[in-house]
């Protein structure tokens, strides 16, 4: 339940963003806002979030006047700053149009909180929080009433035409917090039109909703939408592969985000294969693990290949203590019985035929010279 706006709105501020004071400072006589995701979280007090900022002046001086490194983008008027080792995301006051359904926004100064909270996608996205005088929460769109209800609406009957990826978002706020979708944003999103969108753009927010905590909930909405078709199974698997890489031995073997991902839309990879391999020694399971994606690899353990946890904790560590200098101090060659011979050691040592430096050099030297080398 989100707390009324006046319930110690300015102790949690400052609690939260303890650095809003240095950008007070910075700001002058320039009307500063904390907005968007920063104050939604703090309503639910669910503590700090990534600040965004909204000046009625200058984001570029702003930026520059907190002392730091300025990364500016001219076209959409905003700023990148580091303050207190948080990056602050600072952007004018700012309109938005849209030349075409699903193209990147025009956007056009216009030095008002109000047209700037207006181009937002849902009302819990659209309040602010002035930074100068005693904090009072800015909701023209009834955001904190919607936090309040658990309900996701989005401000106006174009914003998925507009910007079909805020149906993605959807997705993610939906599955993050528990919220349900009002009726008629309910009915518009389902005729959001991702085609109209870069393929570059549609993956950025997937990627988004894959590295969240509830991502499985979001690509099962997604779904029931009828704004993505999972793989068979893909669901489910996201969420087994998402449980996989939260706790030893997986936890942090791939990228969580392209895993998950690649779990519930796919395309499929080797991982139906691995899943299905039975090995039956471990340089048999070696040989078929080493070298896959990382993803596919945690898939496979998803789908069941239980040998895959071995081979991640005691079969994949294992290293030859001889080298191909080893080899050719013997009288191997430079060639391809180098490579046979160390192979040949390797899977001795993983099967347990092989053992110390002495065996290690004796297997590679009869490989080597099994086939002729001198």
């Amino acid at each position: 339940m989100a707390p009324k706006p006046t319930d110690n709105l300015a102790e949690a501020l400052r609690s939260a963003y303890p650095e809003l004071a240095a950008v007070r400072e910075a700001a002058g006589e320039d009307p500063v806002y904390l907005v968007g995701g920063a104050v939604r979280d703090l309503l639910l007090g669910r503590g700090r979030s990534d600040i965004d900022l909204v000046v009625e002046g200058d984001a570029a001086a702003l930026a520059a006047g907190l002392g730091a490194e300025v990364v500016e983008h001219e076209r959409f008027a905003t700023a990148k700053a580091r303050l207190d080792g948080h990056e602050i995301d600072i952007a004018a006051a700012r309109a938005e149009t849209y030349p075409r359904p699903g193209a990147l926004p025009e956007v056009r100064p216009t030095g008002e909180i109000a047209a700037d909270l207006a181009r937002r996608d849902f009302t819990i996205n659209a309040m602010a929080i002035p930074l100068h005088g005693e904090p009072q929460l800015i909701d023209p769109h009834g955001g904190c009433a919607d936090l309040e209800a658990g309900v996701l609406r989005a401000l106006h009957p174009r914003s998925f035409a507009d910007d079909p990826t805020r149906a993605l978002r959807a997705a993610r706020y939906a599955a993050r917090f528990g919220f349900e979708l009002e009726p008629e944003t309910a009915t518009l999103l389902r005729e959001a039109d991702l085609g109209t969108v870069s393929a570059e753009r549609r993956e950025a927010d997937l990627l988004r909703l894959a590295a969240e905590p509830e991502a499985a909930r979001g690509f099962e909405l997604l779904a029931a939408w009828g704004l993505v078709e999972p793989r068979p199974g893909g669901v489910e698997l996201a969420g087994r592969v998402a449980e996989l890489l939260s706790a030893p031995p997986w936890s942090g073997f791939a990228r969580r985000d392209r895993a998950v991902l690649a779990a519930a839309l796919g395309p499929a990879g080797g991982e139906e294969e691995l899943a299905a391999a039975r090995p039956p020694r471990p340089s048999e399971a070696v040989g078929l693990a080493r070298g896959r994606d990382p993803a596919e690899l945690v898939l496979a353990r998803a789908l069941g290949a239980e040998w895959l946890d071995r081979y991640l904790t005691e079969w994949r560590p294992v290293e030859l203590e001889i080298d191909g200098g080893d080899l050719i101090a013997a009288g191997i060659p430079e060639g391809p019985a180098l490579g046979r011979g160390l192979a040949a050691a390797l899977r001795g040592k993983l099967d347990g035929e092989v053992a110390g430096r002495e065996g290690e050099l004796e297997a590679a030297l009869e490989a080597a010279r099994g086939d002729g080398a001198t």
